[in-house]
């Protein structure tokens, strides 16, 4: 029996996605205008879902993405646990071929299982999870929301499906996604099911 269904999305296009630039928890950044239009997109083709909850990070972004739900009157929380990853130093910073390649060093670590590694100034995937793990636990204490809505980001969505799946975090690699894709979780008590794996139809 499926006790809660959560569909996790992230966060619609901003300028700084479109330039390849790396924004993360330091970056509060808006939609622009693709971004809006995914967000309309995807309410067109979701808004007939009965959610009882929407959950996002605190960065506008998220609550940019989804706000025509939380019009509906569909009540809202923000949680810190959903936020970017901090990039630290790297954020906002222009693609120049040594930033590129100290950002790919600092993946390849991770994917190598150091996980504790970090920019300066920024967070480890086990920091994220850390705090994903108390959003989790308040997400998944309110047994009377079945049908659930949580709006995050890129890199902070791959740790997170990591942490349902009960997978070590080196396969964050494994969760591929773009702006405003979806993931749909299931849970019947005692795990979680992806049902619905980076799911872009909504986006055509």
């Amino acid at each position: 029996m499926i006790l809660k269904t959560l569909y996790v999305v992230r966060h619609g296009q901003t300028d700084l996605n479109k330039q390849g630039i790396v924004q993360g928890r330091g970056r509060d950044t808006d939609l622009n205008e693709e971004g809006r239009h995914q967000a309309a997109l995807f309410y067109k083709a979701y808004k007939n879902v009965p959610f009882d909850k929407i959950y996002i990070s605190e960065l506008k972004r998220t609550q940019q993405s989804i706000q025509a739900f939380i019009d509906k009157g569909i009540p809202y929380e923000k949680l810190s646990g959903l936020d970017e990853l901090a990039w630290g130093v790297l954020e906002g910073q222009p693609t120049t071929p040594p930033n590129k390649a100290a950002f790919l060093k600092l993946i390849r670590n991770w994917l190598d299982g150091k996980l504790d590694s970090k920019f300066e100034g920024g967070e480890s995937p086990n920091e994220v999870k850390a705090r994903q793990l108390d959003a989790l636990q308040i997400i998944m204490s309110h047994p009377e929301e079945k049908e659930v809505l949580i709006c995050m980001h890129g890199r902070a969505m791959r740790l997170f499906m990591c942490l349902l799946l009960n997978k070590p975090l080196t396969e964050m690699e494994s969760f591929p996604h773009q702006n405003l894709v979806l993931y749909k979780a299931t849970w019947d008590g005692t795990k979680y099911e992806i049902v619905d794996f980076n799911n872009a139809n909504h986006l055509k």
